[in-house]
């Protein structure tokens, strides 16, 4: 269930860097310029070591290779460094073709993380001609198709792992596309069916946060709140989850419990989005430095032309920044992108802020040929189809 929770994609955690730093270049490559972080005992630090020395030992083994790259992904996403991408792409990218469907699979793993879909897909499609029965591969496919809302394309994906007599993964799959499709009840159902199904930790994990936000899409927050604390009982570290809990907390107005869930969290751009807006909230003297360092940041991230983060730099712009007119753009660029529910109600947030409905045309489209029934976003589309209809020029617009 990585697969699904990782491809959201609609959250990317950018490298902690300043605009202004300057370059260093090592003058050796055996140079250590930094060790990433772990905790003492952690056996995600012995883990990788054992991977490192397998893939130096066997340089030609694209298997060992695959093993450590997927190592580097999951805690890029567990802990939101995405230094660790790079170092996946570096043992990946050391090979030339012919490449195995489980390299292909891994590499198109690391393409998504970037946006960049269309490789990714590419790349999915090269490993199932491998090897038709690749779960992981459909899998793929089929979340990278939720998030451009082609409900058609992943339905299809689900129905392959369906026949691949894999449950977790067909209903994740199949309980997503329920839920962004207008059917809620039925999304929960399957997600929960997928649920009972599963026996492994992060599968657990990942469907608990889901169900998680299926609740609160319906409303059912206190059920919401027991998903929530179902998946962070597990005890594994996980980038969404702690997003998406925190969202929660937000929406529910708690924010003081956002600040003690994500003090340990500043590395993480996404995570100190969520922290610095709780401290906000609260008037804490901590705010004005986090808010300057997310603003570094994500200057930092258009130095790079890195372009992952948007719907979370227009968030910044419009709730810690009141910028509703640079929130708008970078909404309506993001969401040319990826088009899950997040993206959709910050689009619609930042134009009812800008008062430009026609900014969300596409996010208002999308509310009314999926059917998706959250009342927040529901309410969002129905202030800006009324503003439109009351604007004559805006209704022209439309």
């Amino acid at each position: 269930m990585l697969i699904f929770r990782g491809i959201v994609l609609g959250i990317v955690f950018a490298l902690a860097a300043k605009a202004q730093a300057v370059p260093y270049t090592p003058a050796d490559d055996s140079e250590v310029i930094e060790r990433l972080p772990f905790r003492a005992g952690d056996s995600d630090a012995r883990d990788l070591s054992d991977l490192r020395a397998a893939a130096a030992s066997a340089p030609s083994d694209q298997a060992a290779s695959v093993k450590l790259a997927q190592k580097y992904f999951d805690l890029a996403m567990a802990r939101g460094d995405p230094r660790y991408i790079g170092y996946a792409d570096a043992n990946v990218n050391q090979f030339s073709t012919p490449l195995s469907a489980q390299l292909l699979l891994v590499r198109g793993t690391l393409r998504q993380y970037r946006h960049d879909f269309a490789a990714a897909l590419e790349d999915y499609a090269a490993a199932l001609k491998l090897d038709s029965d690749l779960a992981g591969a459909h899998a793929w496919r089929g979340a990278i198709y939720l998030v451009q809302a082609d409900y058609v394309n992943a339905g299809k994906e689900c129905e392959a792992l369906h026949g691949l007599q894999r449950p977790v993964l067909s209903g994740g799959c199949a309980g997503l596309s329920l839920a962004y499709t207008g059917h809620l009840d039925k999304a929960y159902k399957t997600l929960y069916q997928a649920l009972s199904a599963s026996r492994d930790d992060g599968n657990r994990l990942w469907l608990h946060t889901r169900l998680g936000e299926v609740a609160a899409w319906q409303g059912q927050f206190a059920r919401a709140e027991r998903h929530y604390r179902e998946a962070l009982a597990i005890g594994r570290d996980d980038g969404y989850l702690l997003a998406a809990w925190s969202d929660f907390l937000l929406d529910r107005g708690r924010a003081a419990e956002v600040v003690n869930l994500l003090a340990t969290w500043v590395s993480s751009d996404g995570l100190l989005l969520r922290l610095t807006e709780a401290e906000t909230l609260l008037k804490l003297p901590g705010a004005a430095a986090h808010r300057q360092a997310l603003d570094d940041r994500y200057a930092a991230a258009r130095l790079r032309g890195d372009t992952t983060h948007r719907a979370e730099e227009a968030r910044f712009h419009l709730r810690l920044k009141g910028d509703a007119k640079l929130s708008v753009a970078l909404a309506s660029e993001n969401y040319r992108v990826q088009k899950e529910p997040r993206d959709a109600r910050i689009l619609l947030e930042a134009a009812v802020a800008a008062q430009d409905p026609g900014a969300a045309r596409a996010a208002l489209d999308w509310l009314q040929t999926s059917g998706f029934e959250d009342s927040r976003l529901r309410l969002l589309g129905k202030q800006l189809t009324q503003a439109a209809l009351a604007d004559p020029d805006q209704k022209r617009a439309q």
